[in-house]
């Protein structure tokens, strides 16, 4: 079963079953805290995405491959798997003009697919998460921001070219209050996205769309959920990172980076759905 199938299964039996006192990822109880781990920064500390044996794929700066850091592609941020699908959402410099999705394949053939920049937006691609229908793909960029973009997921929506090319946005997430720094999202149901924000007083954001995404503008409505621990030996300031939710599991795990030397480590916090 692919990853996006298990969501909607999940969707669909948590309304048909729930209950006071079920655990629900789509619904408004909350999460509770379920342990935590670490992963190398080098190879982990961009973001986390959970493989359908229940693995952790992991991104950080050195999961670069060769090839694609001499292109110019400097930035990975925060992965997604959809069906067996890895989506990697990469940067380049300052001055870039364009931001990339890499798709890799069940078989492990990769797919370039390159944005060139709209009007007014940024060149920050700090992460890509993938609708549970694997037809959209949501992606994000960095300061202040009333948005979050939207494209055909690349492969997956039959509107894009099969080997890679260019990707255009659909309709956005127009979001009815500004977000600072967000680093990751992912979807827990249909409607509801869970956002890593590096920002203090919101780590962890919720968005909540009035129905499924399909391609046109759609306004999410956005709660704050949680802060993350801030637990190190080290002083300084943390910085939160990826995000992932793993359905099979219901698992949340959240990233967050130390500081100072610190920070050649990063912590992943897990969370369970709270009773509602």
């Amino acid at each position: 079963m692919g990853r996006r199938t298990a969501v909607l299964l999940l969707a669909a039996t948590a309304v048909a079953l729930a209950a006071p006192g079920t655990a629900r990822a789509d619904s408004p109880g909350g999460w509770r805290s379920s342990g935590s781990s670490t992963v190398n920064s080098l190879t982990g500390g961009e973001g986390i995405a959970t493989r359908a044996d229940g693995s952790l794929l992991t991104r950080g700066l050195g999961s670069i491959p060769l090839g694609l850091r001499i292109a110019g592609w400097n930035h990975v941020g925060d992965p997604d798997i959809a069906d067996g699908y890895t989506f990697d959402a990469y940067q380049g410099g300052d001055g870039a003009t364009s931001k990339m999705f890499e798709v890799t394949t069940p078989s492990g053939t990769a797919y370039d697919y390159t944005h060139p920049l709209d009007a007014g937006e940024a060149i920050n691609n700090s992460f890509a998460t993938v609708s549970p229908d694997a037809q959209w793909l949501v992606a994000g960029e960095w300061g202040t921001m009333n948005r979050l973009q939207v494209f055909p997921a690349p492969l997956t929506n039959p509107s894009t070219p099969r080997t890679g090319g260019t990707l255009a946005q659909a309709g956005q997430i127009s979001l009815d209050q500004p977000v600072q720094d967000v680093q990751g999202c992912d979807f827990v149901s249909t409607t509801r996205l869970v956002c890593a924000s590096d920002d203090a007083a919101k780590d962890v954001l919720q968005v909540d769309l009035p129905h499924a995404l399909d391609g046109m503008p759609v306004t999410g409505h956005v709660s704050t959920l949680f802060q993350l621990p801030r637990k190190s030996i080290c002083s300084g300031t943390f910085e939160s990172e990826g995000i992932d939710y793993d359905p099979a599991g219901e698992v949340l795990r959240v990233e967050i980076v130390s500081p100072s030397v610190c920070a050649v480590a990063t912590t992943v916090y897990a969370y369970r759905p709270a009773l509602t």
